[in-house]
């Protein structure tokens, strides 16, 4: 595997970690409220916290080979991740909502419903973008 490929990989596993520690503790929280109020709300703080982290994660490995590069190919290569990424966050979306809220609906405690939503999710998200980064050849 590609070096970078795997940087990013390496970083969609950590920002998974954290986030999907966090967001279980969220849906716990908030299990006293309506199942899709939870699984909203749950959903919008591990988006928040793992784009925060990959943001960091992503801008330390690539600060230095960024300053070297064309800006045209900076362009090129960000606008190819971007679009892999929003392809993988559709396919996420589509399965982390109805299953967390499914899993919630059938009674599972809510920080287990959360945990299995998001390896699911996360295992189709990071299967679609690294099969489109490897497609366009950004990576």
């Amino acid at each position: 595997m590609n070096q970078r490929l795997f940087q990013i990989n390496r970083n969609f596993i950590i920002c998974f970690i954290v986030s999907a520690s966090l967001s279980a503790v969220v849906a716990q929280l908030l299990s006293e409220y309506e199942n899709q109020i939870t699984t909203t709300f749950t959903i919008g703080v591990g988006y928040g916290i793992y784009f925060g982290i990959f943001s960091v994660l992503f801008y330390l490995d690539n600060k230095n080979r960024y300053k070297q590069m064309k800006s045209s190919l900076i362009r090129k290569e960000l606008f190819s991740m971007i679009s892999s990424f929003g392809i993988g966050e559709i396919i996420y979306l589509v399965i982390r909502w109805p299953s967390l809220y499914y899993f919630l609906e059938i009674g599972i405690e809510p920080y287990i419903a959360s945990l299995v939503s998001e390896v699911i999710s996360t295992t189709c998200y990071m299967t679609t973008v690294t099969i489109f980064l490897r497609k366009t050849k950004t990576f």
